[in-house]
């Protein structure tokens, strides 16, 4: 079989580098041609575009560059057409993949769509295309398969991709039980690694695993990460016993977190570590986001985190149609991790309830219960990329 593959973002990549993998393993004369990075590549697929061309963030970046999406978009299609796909695989991305799957639909060709765009939160609208112009729908959350069912539309639930990247991680040896965590001190030189000016405790708990981690995960965006990080590091004032880490975004520089860390002496931070730092931490405080399931699935008593200008939280409110704002209350339908939005957001709320995660048993017992059954039911009996890569052969083999 021969496929054409389209991701536009880094997790993209990663969840389209897996079904690679598990398509080739089902046919090893699997050929893929892709939309992409690096991690889809060295799976097996020609990149034809990374996706670090194609990611235009906010109105007026994508305003701007207007004329270079609309090129990107006809040279999507000569390409396709080029390459004679048996099937067109879409990985999120709905800006653009929506309007691919349109015209591939005209030609002819199977538009298999894998991860659903998130209409069920806001652009519900957007399921008419997508009943329209996508022959197989492979969600990943399971109250998808529902919410399409509303609308008349037969989806597949595969089960959710991350569950097998953070099994993989676990079950990495060298990453598991060798893998060093290298926190930095803001006061110290930009530097992977600890220089003799960080602080004492940090160098200690780093040196004897004498104190226990607090992970913060403040976002990706520097609008967010400037709402809320400087409320969760009033927190480590209470609680001087545990060292408090920042997991910084990748796109950001250190020097834009050091005015905000340095007046902390137990806060520390790493970048490019947050599956490590989240495998040793003893409980997190977590921005809304993808970022919340991933806590979950790595076991970590979780707070999540929301706040925005008072503006962006009315029009959001207005537009977003969910009871709640992480996707794992979201998946198991009821209040498991306790989310602060907006007003709600402060140093003290923060404290009481970071206190409960540490201190109450009972809360944690009920933890570990509910993410037990999270983990079962985003398995759904195996893993999503195989899952996935199966449903994808028998729907073709039967066309």
């Amino acid at each position: 079989m021969k496929y054409y593959i389209i991701a536009g973002e880094a997790s993209g990549d990663l969840h389209g580098s897996n079904l690679i993998k598990e398509l080739r393993k089902a046919d090893p004369r699997t050929e893929v041609r892709c939309w992409g990075g690096d991690l889809m590549a060295a799976a097996g697929g020609v990149l034809v575009k990374h996706y670090k061309d194609l990611a235009f963030m906010g109105f007026v970046e994508v305003l701007s560059n207007l004329r270079t999406i609309f090129r990107n978009l006809e040279f999507c299609r000569q390409d396709i057409q080029a390459y004679q796909p048996d099937a067109l695989i879409l990985v999120d991305y709905p800006g653009f993949n929506m309007r691919i799957a349109k015209w591939a639909h005209r030609q002819g060709i199977k538009v298999i769509y894998y991860i659903s765009p998130q209409v069920w939160a806001w652009k519900e609208g957007r399921v008419r295309q997508i009943k329209e112009h996508v022959d197989k729908m492979l969600v990943i959350l399971p109250f998808e398969k529902e919410f399409y069912r509303r609308w008349n539309f037969e989806v597949e639930y595969v089960g959710h991709p991350l569950v097998e990247v953070i099994d993989r991680f676990l079950a990495d040896d060298r990453l598991h039980t060798m893998h060093t965590l290298t926190p930095t001190n803001p006061l110290a030189a930009q530097s992977p690694q600890l220089s003799t000016h960080s602080s004492p405790l940090v160098a200690n708990s780093l040196q004897l695993a004498a104190l226990p981690i607090i992970a913060l995960l403040p976002g990706s965006r520097r609008q967010e990460i400037l709402k809320k990080l400087p409320l969760m590091l009033e927190v480590c004032r209470h609680f001087p016993n545990h060292l408090f880490i920042v997991a910084k975004a990748p796109g950001l520089e250190d020097a834009f977190y050091e005015d905000m860390l340095k007046a902390y002496p137990n806060v520390s931070s790493v970048r490019n570590e947050t599956y490590a730092l989240l495998s040793k931490a003893s409980a997190a405080c977590v921005t809304s986001g993808t970022a919340t399931l991933e806590t979950a699935l790595f076991g970590v008593p979780e707070i999540v985190c929301y706040k925005g200008s008072p503006v962006s939280y009315q029009i959001a409110r207005r537009l977003i149609k969910v009871k709640y704002i992480s996707l794992v209350n979201l998946i198991m339908d009821k209040l498991v991790v306790k989310e602060l939005i907006q007003d709600q957001l402060t140093p003290d709320n923060l404290r009481k309830e970071l206190d409960v995660l540490l201190n109450d048993p009972q809360k944690q017992r009920q933890l570990r219960a509910d993410y037990k059954a999270l983990k079962e039911l985003l398995s759904q009996g195996g893993h999503a990329s195989a899952n996935a890569a199966h449903s994808i052969l028998q729907f073709l083999n039967a066309s």
